[in-house]
């Protein structure tokens, strides 16, 4: 008599946690979540940098507790009563609902491996980072407090928005607005270093992002006023390869330098030492030899 088949014990499939792996936009591999969060969000397989929230930017770049934002309040107005599918005010309430900010800019006080400065950021995720008249404001604010306590400035760009339709006029203000606060710092001999990520379009990449003392980029990152396929559509070219990426841009003298995520913050820290500002000379108009000394390493940078 045949003896039955022995019954093995399958158990159900096991699933994986959700979350545990996402998706690489570069290179279009699964890779352990883990691994991209230990590399600062940067993909271990390809180098592909994720985007940041500017809470994590800050947490990534400065001293740890460092920072203390100012005018965290600042909101806008609907001085044009624009209505699309929604008005103005109810289209920001569902940004700060999402990205749990007040505007697409922070700014504020903090550290850099113990250094003051001066710190904003832009962050993509509240209406694309488009410059708005309060992202203006308090772009051109951080400026001015880099003036008044002769501190360093660094500024993280990442907005692909350009100017903020919403508010006409006012937002196409904030490039020259912004533009000629950084005239007053550069007159007052300050330091100014933009840090540019992917995005960085439109007016932000026409005003202050472009107008650092070093202008940095995040490798791979997209970089200026219009995005290829409307560049394509007004020239009528074949764009070439890589064309207003970070690299290219760097090859052909728009950058200073093209920094990894995990080097950026001793980067930063290393020109912090080679460019510093010093605090005001107690004489009005007296410029003690620090101070000079400090300018004329700074204008031969620029140079």
């Amino acid at each position: 008599m045949r003896k039955p088949w022995a019954k093995f014990p399958f158990g159900r499939k096991k699933e994986i946690p959700a979350g545990l792996y996402i998706k690489c936009e570069g290179c279009g591999e699964m890779v352990f979540k883990k691994q991209v969060e230990e590399k600062l969000r940067v993909c271990p397989a390809c180098n592909y940098h994720f985007r940041l929230s500017a809470r994590q930017r800050i947490d990534f770049t400065l001293d740890q507790g460092s920072f203390q934002e100012c005018d965290a309040d600042m909101t806008s107005g609907n001085p044009l009563e624009f209505t699309d599918l929604k008005t103005y005010p109810d289209r920001l309430k569902e940004h700060q609902e999402r990205s749990g900010l007040k505007e697409a800019a922070l700014i504020g006080h903090g550290r850099l491996e113990g250094k003051p400065i001066i710190f904003g950021v832009i962050d993509f995720a509240f209406l694309a980072g488009s410059m708005g008249s309060v992202v203006g404001e308090k772009i051109t604010r951080a400026i001015e407090m880099a003036i008044e306590e002769r501190k360093p400035l660094v500024i993280v760009s990442g907005g692909g928005g350009g100017a903020r339709m919403m508010e006409g006029v006012f937002s196409l203000a904030q490039m020259s607005k912004t533009s000629a606060a950084l005239a007053r710092l550069d007159d007052a001999d300050g330091l100014y270093i933009s840090v540019m990520t992917d995005p960085t379009m439109g007016g932000i990449a026409a005003s202050f992002a472009s107008l650092g003392d070093v202008i940095i980029a995040e490798p791979g990152a997209l970089l200026g006023f219009s995005g290829p396929r409307t560049m394509w559509h007004a020239v009528k070219m074949k764009l070439p390869e890589g064309f207003q990426t970070s690299e290219f841009l760097l090859e052909h003298g728009f950058l200073d330098m093209v920094v990894n995520r995990s080097d950026l913050k001793p980067t930063l820290s290393r020109l912090l030492d080679y460019l510093p500002v010093n605090a005001a000379p107690e004489s009005p108009g007296q410029p003690d030899q620090a101070q000079a000394s400090s300018a004329q390493s700074k204008n031969s940078h620029r140079k």
